[in-house]
């Protein structure tokens, strides 16, 4: 069987029909794929705004909140998450209103595993990487733009570098040491306070409670999963 070409991605199945749900996570499973299931509109939603997932495949006819709702509200605060639509809803209107929505995709039911499964891996081969995402905080390294729930906020190429690196290890300990050489460069010194300064920076921009100082170890970016 031919293995995945990322088989570390997670991918997030948001389907409520339980024998598609475990036919497509079973399909990528074998494939090498991490995957977790959610069978309603909130908790789709929450869980691709958590940062833990590399796409969404996203059913339209989710209760609670239907798969458009989830779609607009990810796109609303800039989540890059790659999102394929797989519905029963086939109509032109329906697949239009998808894609203009921001899907990356668009794939009606009845469907072959097989199609599922390239198109997947097509747009996990696109994102590259290239953008990181944590609750309402967007990073695209590409255009070196940063976006705080939806709206950008300029950033010196030094505090994009910071951000960037706290970003990739959100929710852990970053020694200051660690900073100090991966964004300015520099042996530890122990003397400079250049990450301190930057680090107020990014509080200006970002929200005073979103980088938790750690006294004489370093800093930690907590920014809350979003509700």
């Amino acid at each position: 069987m031919r293995p995945a070409e990322n088989p570390s991605a997670h991918i997030l199945i948001a389907e409520d029909e339980a024998h598609i749900a475990s036919f497509v996570e079973k399909g990528l499973r074998s494939h090498g794929f991490l995957t977790t299931v959610v069978t309603n509109g909130p908790d789709a939603r929450h869980q691709a705004l958590s940062g833990d997932f590399d796409l969404l495949v996203l059913d339209l006819g989710l209760p609670e909140e239907d798969g458009f709702t989830v779609l607009s509200q990810l796109r609303a605060v800039s989540c890059p998450l790659p999102v394929i639509i797989l519905t029963a809803r086939s109509g032109l209107t329906d697949t239009v209103k998808g894609l203009e929505g921001g899907a990356n995709d668009y794939m009606p039911k009845p469907f072959r595993f097989e199609e599922l499964l390239a198109r997947i891996r097509v747009r996990l081969q696109d994102g590259d990487n290239s953008a990181l995402y944590r609750a309402g905080v967007a990073l695209d390294r590409r255009t070196r733009q940063a976006r705080v729930n939806g709206k950008i906020v300029d950033l010196s190429p030094r505090e994009f570098g910071l951000l960037e690196v706290l970003m990739r290890n959100a929710g852990r300990l970053v020694p200051r040491d660690q900073l100090l050489s991966t964004v300015w460069g520099y042996d530890a010194d122990e003397a400079s306070n250049i990450v301190d300064v930057y680090v107020r920076y990014l509080r200006r921009k970002l929200g005073t409670g979103c980088i938790t100082t750690v006294r004489g170890r370093g800093y930690r970016l907590d920014l809350p999963d979003r509700d």
